[in-house]
């Protein structure tokens, strides 16, 4: 790091949006001396408020410049940084800062009041630092808290005017503590040392060639490891980092501005665009529609051909789509859960550059695998990072062994100097996913393709990942809906190409048969009854009323429900003799049912991919 605050000193690096009377203008940069310049008086500023190495310090706001500079701030001077981020959660920040002991709090003036008013059940907190605040215009705290609130600006020019050595970590010392949503309970602190964070870059980007004429967007939250890692390959290359205005809605025209040549993106936003494109072809009349399915088509078979499709497409169609993304994209990531191959396709056609997906988690510091340059092939994660080994282990229980065929089945495991070095605070939590060998236990469930390519099949645990990257645990949900009166038994679907869950619902025949006798509505028998769109809409509406009285989170309702008249039992193989829910055996028992909702869905949600 501190080598490219030299080599990139008068490049441009940090950006954001000018703002005049209100209007948001043209980019204004920070290069990447003057950002070395501010590490340093921050780390300085630090010390001076008697903040101890290693302490842990907080970054509680969204992507902007000086999350970066504060990040970099700990690097250089061996603090351990802390994101901060309230989607885990009221209650999770207060939780994050008392399990890390955080002694330092970097907020913007929206979160100083959260923090504030819980203060007194924060007692490791000893200074809290308000970006944008306005000297005089920030609460000063009586000293029997023992807590300072300064502003930014403030410790920027204490910093200056003290300036301290750096007092660089050694490759093994922790560089950040990166808590997780888990799926249940309270949130786990993955340890990763700057070695991790370094191996991983330097595997992933082994045969990248990116460099100062780079530009990138920075809007995926910097609280998660993608975004995080991604920043410490655009400071190695020296790459210009651009960042949104804090509003997705906005995000398009920031793109404009910016006009970035690198994009990472995760799949849900990727759906959007598609299905923005094809809405916007649909609706641009017959001659525009058969124009663009003509180039279309021409450019996929040159591409499948290996061939280079004809200049004339891009100058007719695609050249217009490209300027949504500013027009110089080259490079598309897309992370954080599968994207669907056609998807990957239409964006390969439609922007012209190179479309990548990767795979990763927290716990090995992003990326476990990347789809290679000039590989064509979709449906698959690509082949493992350089810097870790991956294997697959059998598991029985599953059904799934190296003997499979086709191809091997298992378990991916995963070790190397990618892996972080445990929960925090956890042991017992570190020993169920890190073996005495070393191997890290994913929970995700791979095969091996031909040309050493891993495929995500399926997951260990019952636990699964929307479209959106939030975690699932359907057991939890299905406790919840079957309290709803109609329901007796309930099987909840949700996979990563899909941003909402379906259910297929056992009902209680007699509840269903007294409601249709309420109603007016006839019969023949009660498979007929639950056939009926009146019957479904009924039994989803009270099953809505059951999850608000519970409070499911937004993306824990069921979207869509099927309705079936017998029982699941043992005898149909749905459940097991401790009567819970076989899941793959239900998943493909009800494959048509999942399928129909999902393509019901697709017509009123642009966002759902169908199966």
């Amino acid at each position: 790091m501190i080598i490219s605050f030299d080599t990139f000193r008068d490049y441009k690096y940090l950006g954001t949006r000018n703002r005049v009377d209100g209007t948001v203008g043209e980019y204004k940069w920070m290069t990447f001396g003057e950002a070395g310049t501010a590490r340093s008086a921050i780390g300085s500023g630090l010390i001076y408020y008697g903040i101890p190495k290693g302490a842990c310090v907080g970054i509680y706001f969204i992507n902007r410049p000086e999350w970066l500079i504060v990040d970099h701030a700990c690097a250089a001077y061996s603090y351990i940084s802390v994101p901060l981020y309230d989607t885990l959660g009221p209650d999770a920040v207060r939780y994050i800062v008392n399990h890390a002991a955080v002694q330092v709090i970097f907020c913007v003036s929206q979160t100083l009041n959260s923090l504030l008013s819980f203060l007194s059940e924060i007692p490791s907190v000893r200074l809290i630092v308000v970006v944008g605040g306005i000297d005089g215009h920030i609460p000063s705290l009586p000293s029997s808290t023992g807590v300072q609130v300064v502003t930014y600006s403030n410790l920027l020019n204490q910093g200056s005017s003290n300036l301290q050595p750096f007092s660089p970590p050694k490759p093994d010392d922790v560089a950040t503590i990166c808590y997780t949503s888990g799926t249940t309970g309270t949130p786990k602190g993955a340890v990763l040392t700057h070695a991790n964070f370094i191996a991983n870059v330097a595997g992933t980007t082994m045969d990248e060639k990116f460099g100062p004429s780079d530009v990138y967007i920075s809007y995926l939250p910097l609280a998660h490891i993608y975004e995080r890692t991604n920043q410490v390959m655009i400071v190695h290359f020296g790459i210009a980092v651009g960042f949104y205005q804090g509003d997705n809605l906005k995000l398009m025209d920031d793109l404009a501005a910016l006009r970035p040549t690198i994009f990472c993106s995760v799949p849900r936003l990727y759906n959007r665009i598609y299905a923005g494109i094809l809405n916007a072809v649909k609706t641009s009349g017959v001659l525009r529609e058969r124009l663009f399915n003509a180039a279309y088509n021409a450019k996929r078979q040159a591409l499948l051909n290996g061939k280079n499709p004809s200049p004339m497409w891009d100058r007719l169609v695609f050249n217009k789509i490209k300027a949504k993304l500013g027009g110089r994209v080259r490079l598309m990531v897309s992370g954080a859960s599968p994207l669907s191959p056609d998807i990957m396709e239409f964006l390969k056609i439609c922007f012209g550059g190179r479309v990548t997906e990767g795979y990763g988690m927290t716990e090995t510091s992003c990326v476990i695998s990347c789809i290679d340059e000039g590989d064509n092939l979709g449906g698959h994660v690509g082949s493992p990072n350089p810097a870790c080994e991956v294997k697959l282990v059998d598991v029985p229980e599953m059904n799934y062994t190296s003997d499979d065929q086709p191809y091997p089945r298992g378990e991916i495991c995963v070790r190397g100097p990618i892996i972080f070095q445990g929960y925090y605070k956890d042991e017992a939590q570190t020993r169920e996913v890190i073996d005495e060998e070393g191997w890290l236990h994913t929970g995700d469930i791979g095969t091996w393709l031909p040309g050493g390519r891993l495929k995500i099949i399926d997951r260990k645990k019952n636990i699964f990942k929307l479209a959106q990257g939030e975690y699932i645990a359907p057991e939890k949900i299905e406790n919840v809906y079957v309290k709803c009166k109609f329901v007796a038994q309930c099987f909840v679907y949700g996979d990563s190409l899909n941003s909402s869950l379906v259910a297929v619902v056992a009902v209680d025949p007699d509840v269903l048969k007294a409601w249709a006798a309420s109603e007016g509505i006839t019969y023949n028998d009660i498979s007929q009854l639950c056939n009926d769109p009146r019957a479904r809409a009924a039994v989803l509406a009270d099953m809505d009323a059951v999850g608000q009285e519970a409070q499911l989170r937004g993306f824990e309702f069921v979207k869509a429900v099927t309705l079936v008249p017998e029982p699941f039992t043992m005898e149909n193989d749905l459940l097991t003799p401790t009567f819970k829910i076989k899941r793959p055996q239900a998943k493909e028992y009800f494959a048509k049912a999942i399928s129909d909702m999902y393509s019901e869905l697709s017509k009123t949600d642009p966002n759902q991919k169908t199966l």
